[in-house]
């Protein structure tokens, strides 16, 4: 396993009022001279944890995190209300990105983000090119609701027991119907112990595909209740509405970004998504480099990913 940068902690950090009743929570940490560099975390609700901070050597870059809308530190939390969903959309966290480079005085900055941070980034470097020095991408997505059929439905075929208990978590009359759609408003039940088992129920499922070897324990964080609630109510939320982007292609239009070097990595054996898309992705990316890992699956702390993922930010930092 590759050496990781110490963990480091923020100069600066604030709430930045965002409007409709949200505050998203930012830090900014490493060298204020540094290269600036956005880390744009998964999920969507999974929040940005410190250990992203020790993938960038904080000599060398001046590093940005932040909280989407309704997860992590940013408020209304998605664990508490519903309300938290309201004016949480695609479109609201592109603008979130903006707002926040714009507070920040950043001219350009590096895009650093896996999974569901991928297709976040993707859109953000589609609408806003100029402003994207270079990207380093793992785990492949890009929203569409083929990749989201495949993780409820068809992935099952990989874990068969662990997807008949996730289909069973809904009722009879839902489990041939769209599942996110379901889970999403068992998740909005008034009743708490509805909302607990639904979101017990997803997290499982979570857990269940992106673990691919023998004895690999779920996430510690799927252990708070608070956490599980936020985080299945922000992924249905966004699933139910196909991320807002019905029309939109980011694979296509990753034609876009020809001056944008970017770095994109990805498992062989990821189960959540397979990684054709990623192949797709470095065909119309003609600035871009894919490195396909024989032994990995999805997440960053996967056999190789932790390397090559330090690899690209120091090839970066300059």
């Amino acid at each position: 396993m590759a050496q990781l940068y110490p963990l480091i902690e923020p100069y600066e950090q604030g709430l930045m009022d965002v409007g409709h009743g949200h505050q998203v929570y930012w830090e900014e940490c490493g060298n204020p001279q540094g290269k600036p560099a956005l880390v744009i975390h998964g999920g969507p609700g999974s929040g940005a944890t410190p250990g992203w901070r020790r993938y960038f050597d904080p000599d060398r870059y001046r590093l940005f995190l932040f909280d989407q809308r309704g997860c992590g530190r940013s408020t209304p939390h998605a664990g508490d209300t519903n309300l938290a969903l309201e004016a949480n959309t695609t479109s609201d966290l592109l603008a979130d990105i903006e707002q926040l480079r714009e507070l920040r005085r950043v001219e350009q900055w590096l895009l650093f983000g896996g999974s569901w941070g991928v297709t976040l980034g993707l859109a953000y470097a589609e609408m806003h090119p100029n402003r994207v020095s270079e990207a380093i991408f793992f785990s492949i997505t890009a929203g569409t609701r083929k990749e989201f059929d495949w993780i409820t439905r068809h992935a099952g075929r990989f874990f068969p027991e662990a997807w008949e208990s996730f289909r069973d978590g809904v009722p009879v009359a839902d489990r041939d119907g769209d599942l996110a759609d379901a889970y999403a408003r068992l998740l909005a039940s008034p009743n708490p112990g509805v909302r607990e088992k639904a979101a017990r129920d997803w997290c499982a499922w979570e857990a269940a595909h992106v673990a691919i070897r023998t004895g690999q324990r779920p996430p510690a964080r799927y252990e708070d209740p608070r956490f599980r609630l936020a985080f299945a109510r922000i992924v249905t939320h966004y699933w139910r509405h196909n991320c807002w982007m019905d029309g939109v292609d980011l694979i296509g239009g990753a034609s876009k970004l020809a001056d944008i070097p970017a770095i994109l990595v990805h498992g062989r054996l990821d189960v959540s998504g397979p990684p054709d898309l990623a192949w797709q992705l470095s065909r119309m990316w003609c600035c871009s480099k894919l490195t396909l890992l024989d032994d990995a699956g999805h997440s960053a702390g996967e056999l190789g990913m932790t390397e090559t993922l330090l690899r690209a930010t120091d090839k970066f930092a300059g």
